[in-house]
């Protein structure tokens, strides 16, 4: 039967788009300019991360990898706003890390309710009742809701445990942590045995600790080989780790000591993604399966080399449970050392980044593939492009209007911009028109713009006139004759 537990997914996540603003004018028997009335979009929902105690594998997001929120309502008029598109919410388990594409980590998710927002929702356009001024007093547009982030994330699962059993396939680990605990690992003699990170409870005293018992480790694991790095990944957070070695192995050209170096020499290549290096964690070594009269003599004898390089050795058996009680009560012990050496945990700080006085919000840059053209980049910039209803000569007219107070028309002008010259803004490109220093406000019908009604531009019906009298020399009035 293939299992159920799945460590890592990659998921699609797409949040939802804001809802259109609306344009509608107030109409009442009686009351001919009743004004604009227009209500704001909703916003789009947001896709948020958060940890679940109930939930213990990603393998929900194995089976359905896209994740799509709610997209906001449109406006309506009255002054009726659209409905907020719904929040999606996605369950995971502590320990996930989030990671982009590229691999970068995003978020560690540990704390139980721990949220983190995988994509923004967009905003919702505003109204024209939102859009009116004294300068404008009866908008005839409103601005389109601004589309949700969607983006690509990778989910690792880092299991959260204090002691990480480490060691060669079919050393005693599930045996180990099935006597400690009450979990139930699938035991049996032969290699990967454990395909999955098995948790379990364990109590010494008054000391509560976990325990996670991890796919078995061969040479070249921390290059991929073998199970490899979906062994080390889960115990990256392990506070110390414990060498379980078969005593009684009967495979050739291996012994204890030589066992325990294999897995540091694999360790030492591994570097933790979360920072960190698993060399300075404490480590104890468990010589297992002393039942066996050979294995019991081989243990007293590698006894010594271990404790020389100032390592605990516990002898045991899982068979008779010779040895438990005092390796409980020593990684009891040691956990409890680490975890109060280590600094206590910062409350959260907000950090205030305010905006330099000399931050324009946006730049404008030559254009490498369209001679004399420019591009300009910024946030504000974008959106407002992505806000514009390109078939409403108004709403062009009040983009132009915004983007001149923003300054990008005085900054292209400084970069040498021509009129006529195209400008590319959030992936439009139009002919740039520089508009008049200071005037701001246009009268003209609702829905249009005078400035967009300039004719003044020579046809091509114009320009195959004026080639032909360039060429023939007389214009066609005067050659009828």
């Amino acid at each position: 039967m293939a299992s159920r537990f799945v460590d890592r997914a990659v998921i699609q996540v797409a949040a939802g788009n804001g809802g259109n603003g609306c344009a509608s004018v107030h109409r009442e028997k009686f009351k001919p300019l009743g004004g604009p009335d227009g209500g704001n979009g909703g916003d789009g929902g947001d896709v948020l991360l958060v940890v679940d105690q109930n939930v213990h594998t990603l393998l929900d997001f194995h089976f359905r990898p896209h994740a799509n929120a709610g997209s906001g309502k449109q406006g309506q008029g009255s002054h009726r706003a659209g409905a907020a598109g719904e929040t999606l919410e996605l369950k995971v388990p502590a320990g996930t890390v989030v990671l982009s594409e590229s691999g970068e980590v995003l978020a560690d998710l540990t704390g139980l309710g721990t949220t983190f927002v995988a994509a923004q929702g967009g905003r919702g356009g505003l109204g024209n009742a939102s859009l009116a001024s004294r300068a404008r007093k009866a908008p005839g547009f409103a601005l389109l809701g601004d589309p949700g982030e969607a983006r690509s994330l990778v989910l690792e699962l880092r299991s959260v445990a204090d002691v990480g059993l480490v060691g060669f396939p079919s050393a005693g680990k599930s045996s180990l942590i099935s006597v400690l605990s009450a979990a139930k690992p699938k035991i049996a003699d032969y290699p990967f045995t454990t395909l999955v990170p098995n948790l379990g409870v364990v109590t010494a005293g008054d000391t509560v600790f976990t325990m996670a018992d991890v796919p078995g480790l061969i040479p070249g694991a921390s290059e991929g080989k073998g199970l490899g790095l979906d062994f080390l990944r889960h115990i990256e957070r392990c506070a110390v780790l414990v060498h379980v070695v078969d005593c009684a192995t009967f495979e050739p050209g291996r012994d204890p000591v030589s066992d325990v170096d294999a897995l540091e020499a694999e360790l030492a290549r591994y570097t933790p993604g979360l920072g960190g290096e698993l060399g300075k964690r404490p480590r104890v070594v468990v010589l297992n399966k002393i039942d066996v009269p050979d294995a019991a003599d081989l243990a007293e004898l590698v006894r010594p080399e271990f404790e020389k390089r100032g390592l605990p050795v516990f002898e045991i058996s899982t068979a008779t449970r010779a040895g438990l009680r005092e390796l409980t009560y020593a990684l009891g012990a040691i956990v409890e050392k680490f975890w109060a050496e280590q600094p206590a945990p910062e409350a959260e700080r907000i950090v205030l980044r305010p905006q330099a006085v000399d931050d324009a919000g946006f730049s404008v840059e030559a254009d490498p593939e369209e001679p004399g053209g420019f591009i300009v980049r910024g946030g504000r910039p974008e959106r407002w492009i992505r806000q514009t209803d390109f078939g409403n000569d108004e709403a062009v007219g009040y983009l132009a209007d915004r983007l001149n107070r923003l300054g990008v028309e005085e900054e292209l002008a400084r970069m040498g911009a021509e009129a006529g010259c195209p400008v590319t803004i959030g992936g439009v490109t139009f002919d740039w028109q520089p508009s008049t220093p200071g005037v701001v406000q246009h009268l003209s019908g609702r829905g249009t713009d005078i400035r967009l009604e300039d004719h003044s531009r020579v046809g091509a019906a114009q320009r195959k006139e004026a080639r032909r009298i360039r060429r023939d020399g007389v214009p066609d009035e005067l050659d009828e004759d």
